[in-house]
């Protein structure tokens, strides 16, 4: 399920209790926060030009498989290639069921600098066919999809402390081939933040507002995204989490869309990493089922 999908139900409250939640472990956290990082080397010198050496590399972090973005960013100097090898989803709503696959969606990483990096996000191929299958007509669409361009600020916990907080603003730019999506650029901006819980848990949480045309293209609306993920390892390299996805839009009649997800890491190395994931629908307007398949590498 595309997270910038159009939907509604504003009288839903776990939208609303979704940021309330990852706002208060915000203000527990932030005492601490800064005490904990000055306490680790001081990276502030390292820049895209200047690579931060690899002995005091942060731990990976990556902004997949989940839907909910990481705090961290790529230390300075350093790249991150993050790819979805296969993503399929598929959904039925009374005849018509829509199938969608997407290959080698790529999310390039650079760090600029010890508390930001750029991304680019490259969509290669998709693939969509919705067909009724009392009539068994077709309609389908293939070709490259758009690109989009983020930076990541972590405002703290990049190196150390039990909290994470950063600030993304994105753009979307329409590249789209044979109407695989809309020709109106989009943007917004994503708080992710992340907590060290006890027992080995770790949280994800993030909020998201995004500025998407309206679907009779007469402007644009805010849409509004949270998210909630609980990550534990489980045995060596292999760790899981759980997450919970809420999107609200503002167009005229648009649904609440919802959906559970759960999925598993593997790290092949310190520098690369294995994942697979399934996301579930709970309510009609989202995707039915969405399973995925990827690789993160960095370098």
């Amino acid at each position: 399920m595309n997270k910038t999908s159009s939907f509604g139900g504003r009288n839903r409250p776990w939208g609303i209790l979704l940021p309330l939640q990852a706002l208060g472990l915000v203000a527990l956290g932030t005492l601490n926060a800064a005490a904990a990082e000055r306490e680790h080397v001081d990276k502030s010198q390292y820049t895209l030009f200047n690579p931060t050496p690899r002995e005091y590399l942060r731990e990976m972090s990556t902004d997949r498989p989940d839907l909910t973005e990481s705090a961290f960013t790529v230390d300075a100097g350093h790249f991150q290639i993050e790819m979805d090898a296969v993503n399929y989803s598929r959904d039925d709503e009374g005849s018509i069921r829509s199938e969608a696959f997407s290959f080698a969606t790529i999310n390039l990483k650079a760090g600029l600098c010890n508390r930001a990096d750029l991304q680019v996000v490259v969509e290669s191929y998709n693939y969509v066919c919705i067909r009724d299958r009392n009539t068994d007509q077709k309609e389908q669409h293939n070709g490259f999809g758009d690109i989009t361009t983020r930076v990541k600020v972590n405002l703290w916990g990049n190196d150390g402390g039990t909290t994470a907080l950063a600030v993304m603003p994105f753009a979307k730019f329409p590249s789209n081939q044979d109407d695989l999506g809309n020709d109106a650029v989009e943007g917004g901006i994503i708080f992710p933040f992340a907590a060290e819980l006890p027992a080995g848990w770790g949280l994800g949480a993030m909020t998201e507002v995004d500025f998407m045309e309206d679907a009779d293209g007469s402007g644009h609306h805010p849409e509004f995204i949270n998210t909630i993920a609980f990550g534990h390892d489980i045995i060596g390299n292999l760790a899981g989490y759980v997450e919970f996805f809420s999107l609200v839009s503002t167009d005229d009649n648009a649904p609440w869309i919802g959906s559970v997800g759960i999925g598993f890491t593997y790290g092949l190395t310190a520098n690369i990493r294995l994942d697979a994931g399934l996301n579930l629908g709970v309510t009609s307007s989202a995707d039915d089922l969405n399973p995925f398949c990827g690789i993160s590498w960095r370098f």
